[in-house]
C-alpha cells in the first residue's frame, strides 16, 4: 500500500484537534480514505515516532496521541501553502517517505522565514 501524505496530515491535524483523554484511542475517519489506508498511515506515523498508536489485532491501528516530534511536525505543515510547497517539491523529487516529507516541510519553513529576515541552521 502506498503512503498517501494527504492522509498523513489529516490524521496528524485530527490528533492536534481532539481534546479528548490523550491515554485514549481515536476513531479517525476521514472522508475519501478507507479504514485499511487509515490503518496503514496511522501505523507508519507510529512506526515514524510521530504518533503514539497500538495495533488491535489484525492491521487494526488506533491513534492515541501526537508525540513531540509529531506536534513538531504539525505546525510545520499546519499553513496549506507550507503543506502545498511541501508536497509540490516531494512530488517533483519522486520521492514521498516520511522522513522525506518532515524534512521538506522544515526546509519550505525555512525558506518562508528567511523572507522575513529570519535565518535558521
Amino acid at each position: 500500500m502506498k503512503l498517501d501524505k494527504d492522509l498523513v496530515r489529516e490524521i496528524l491535524l485530527a490528533l492536534e484537534a481532539d481534546d479528548g483523554d490523550p491515554r485514549e484511542f481515536k476513531d479517525i475517519e476521514p472522508p475519501g480514505w478507507t479504514p485499511e489506508q487509515v490503518a496503514y498511515t496511522v501505523c507508519i506515523l507510529a512506526e515514524g515516532g510521530l504518533i503514539e498508536a497500538t495495533d488491535s489485532g489484525g492491521m487494526d491501528w488506533r491513534a492515541q496521541r501526537l508525540t513531540y516530534a509529531g506536534h513538531e511536525y504539525v505546525d510545520t505543515i499546519r499553513d496549506g501553502e507550507v503543506w502545498r510547497k511541501t508536497k509540490e517539491i516531494a512530488s517533483k523529487a519522486g520521492v514521498f517517505s516520511l522522513q522525506v516529507l518532515i524534512e521538506t516541510g522544515k526546509t519550505v519553513v525555512k525558506q518562508e522565514l528567511a523572507k522575513y529576515g529570519v535565518h535558521l541552521p
